[in-house]
């Protein structure tokens, strides 16, 4: 395959755009026209539906070099977006094997793996790199092996430690995340991490969940969508640089929204690894535009159905309380009434 790399920004003057292609491919995270927490786990596994997120194990598309530029101004700016607990470091380099493996097998084009015994080159075309380095010996990569190859790769990545029955965020690569911070929740434990989140656990969403993930098994990986809403393409907001963002959220306006409130989607998948028993849990943000998706009419209406009703703590949780009115009221332009087809996919 080829991919056509945009240069653009997720900060400053947000020059970030989707082509008419990734809007269509787009992972709209609702199936139906209203939302609730679900344990929403299906198998996660390559060869998912053509041209979708979900075709390739770890999706690469137009928006991956200046992605990871903006992850390098991130790391720049605070270094303790990617942190590694000292047991954590095996779980790290079974991180770097899996998404160089899958993704030389994946996009033979643009990246490349060579083995000979515990000596490997990695080649990785679009961002020029060209290493050859010793598997498990950490004084030849440039940097540790978890944050070598997520500087590398789209998303946000949390490795997840197993004991006491129970999963815990030892180690991750953080620097696009949804209002939340490694720095904070580095060492806690799966119920600590989701504590804020409402209803879920009263409704025994979590019990459930983790009761899922202890048991995911080496090849075969689990995924589910996740998201919130942002204003503006901004991949960190962070606690961190909340003073950066967090005004922005006053900036809509009628004239506005459509260009400047974005739906915000977090594909996150689940793997169990080989020589650890960790899990890597790898998150990787989508952003489109409101404007974007009216262009899709399925997508036009269900949303605007979905946020017209949703709980007002659950809109709170989700970022754009704030904006409801606004937003609502742009996507009933959307909205004809109309029965909307079963799934996520565009009729």
């Amino acid at each position: 395959m080829t991919v056509r790399f945009n240069k653009e920004t997720f900060r400053g003057d947000y020059s970030f755009r989707n082509s008419p292609a990734a809007i269509r491919r787009f992972p709209f995270p609702f199936d139906r026209d209203e939302y609730m927490y679900s344990v929403n786990m299906e198998p996660h596994r390559a060869a998912g539906p053509d041209d979708s997120v979900f075709q390739r194990r770890f999706d690469v598309d137009e928006h991956y070099l200046s992605e990871m530029e903006d992850r390098a101004i991130t790391l720049a700016g605070d270094a303790g977006r990617c942190q590694s607990l000292p047991h954590m470091r095996l779980a790290g380099w079974d991180l770097l094997e899996l998404i160089m493996t899958s993704k030389a097998e994946d996009y033979p084009d643009l990246f490349q793996l060579t083995r000979d015994g515990d000596r490997w080159r990695w080649v990785n075309r679009p961002m020029g790199i060209d290493d050859s380095f010793t598997f498990l010996d950490d004084t030849t990569l440039p940097f540790g092996p978890m944050e070598y190859i997520t500087r590398q790769t789209q998303g946000d990545f949390a490795v997840l430690d197993q004991r006491e029955g129970n999963l815990w965020m030892d180690a991750g690569m953080v620097t696009s995340q949804a209002d939340w911070s490694l720095d904070f929740d580095i060492g806690m434990n799966f119920f600590e991490w989701h504590a804020p989140v409402p209803r879920a656990a009263e409704m025994g969403i979590f019990q459930r969940a983790l009761k899922f993930l202890l048991n995911v098994r080496q090849d075969s990986p689990a995924r589910r969508l996740n998201w919130t809403m942002t204003v503006n393409p901004r991949l960190d907001t962070s606690p961190e640089t909340y003073p950066e963002w967090g005004p922005e959220k006053r900036s809509l306006t009628v004239k506005n929204v459509g260009a400047k409130q974005f739906l915000r989607v977090e594909l996150q998948s689940f793997w169990r690894l080989p020589r650890s028993n960790a899990l890597a849990f790898p998150i990787r943000c989508y952003l489109c535009a409101l404007e974007d998706i009216a262009t899709v009419p399925k997508w036009g209406r269900r949303l605007h159905r979905v946020l017209r009703d949703l709980p007002e703590d659950l809109a709170t949780y989700k970022g754009f309380a704030v904006n409801r009115p606004l937003i609502v009221e742009y996507l009933s332009q959307c909205d004809d009434g109309k029965p909307t087809s079963p799934g996520i996919y565009p009729d």
